[in-house]
């Protein structure tokens, strides 16, 4: 007995030696794809500086690629226990620079630069407003990482997330590239399209802090099983942004934020006029 006693340790031992390797793998994993998200996020600021119109249809692909493996690290980190408060903080951290940093210098490279250099004021506000919409990202995070999601589950974010609005610049980029089917023609060149521009990375910095709540998609069953039917319309939406990436990529990204917006706003006057008709 004492010798298959002595037998069984070393094999025990080794058993838990993997399994301690198995789990170190494990974590790599969600810290590969906060990494990846990370590198997207510095590819495109260097893609902006640039400043070539392809550069620039090249930092927005960046940015919403960063948006996939954000979307990947989380979940991957639940689905497999290895969430752990390290990898939080770091994915913040990598997420101001794809979220925050690069989306706010492809706002100002793409849309002000080349006006500021005939109309100096517009380079000013340029910077504050882009600014503000960095800002605005790391409150956000910051916010996020202290109270979480909004009361009463996990089926809502407080204030629109930050990859969404850096989704909205990133798309709008892509969509009106030099040679894409809106026929734009690249980088903003005049003066009262430069200052709505502005106006809207400021309007998305607003919706960054604000207390609104955005649907999450957090409480869908992704793990269960599904209909057929629905494997199908997931496949047919992937191939339809796939071909027309650039007007179905626009529509879905303008659609979240104003979807949050009309929502808040009906939640709103419902809740007015119960107050009036409890009142009355």
């Amino acid at each position: 007995m004492a010798i298959l006693d002595q037998q069984e340790v070393p094999f025990e031992g080794r058993r838990h030696r993997t399994q301690a390797r198995l789990r170190r793998g494990i974590f790599l994993i969600p810290a590969a794809m906060t990494s990846a998200n990370l590198l997207c996020g510095y590819y495109a600021v260097i893609a902006s500086l640039m400043g070539s119109p392809e550069d620039f249809n090249h930092a927005a692909k960046a940015i919403g690629i960063a948006i996939v493996f954000d979307s990947l690290d989380g979940r991957i980190a639940r689905m497999t226990g290895t969430n752990t408060e390290f990898g939080v903080q770091f994915d913040s951290l990598a997420d101001v620079v794809s979220f925050g940093v690069a989306p706010a210098i492809l706002a100002y490279a793409w849309g002000v630069r080349n006006v500021a250099s005939q109309v100096p004021w517009v380079g000013r506000l340029g910077w504050l407003c882009c600014l503000a919409f960095l800002i605005a990202c790391a409150w956000r995070l910051a916010r996020f990482n202290v109270k979480g999601m909004a009361p009463g589950g996990s089926k809502y974010f407080v204030g629109m997330p930050t990859p969404a609005a850096a989704g909205v610049i990133a798309s709008i980029v892509h969509a009106f590239r030099r040679d894409g089917p809106l026929g734009v023609g690249g980088p903003l060149l005049d003066l009262y399209w430069s200052v709505g521009w502005l106006l809207l990375a400021v309007a998305l910095a607003g919706l960054m802090t604000s207390t609104i709540r955005f649907y999450s998609f957090k409480d869908l069953p992704w793990s269960k099983k599904q209909p057929g039917i629905l494997i199908l319309l997931l496949l047919i939406l992937g191939a339809v942004v796939w071909v027309y990436s650039e007007i179905a990529l626009l529509i879905v990204a303008c659609s979240y934020a104003i979807a949050g917006v009309t929502l808040h706003l009906i939640r709103f006057l419902r809740q007015r006029a119960a107050v009036r008709s409890a009142s009355s």
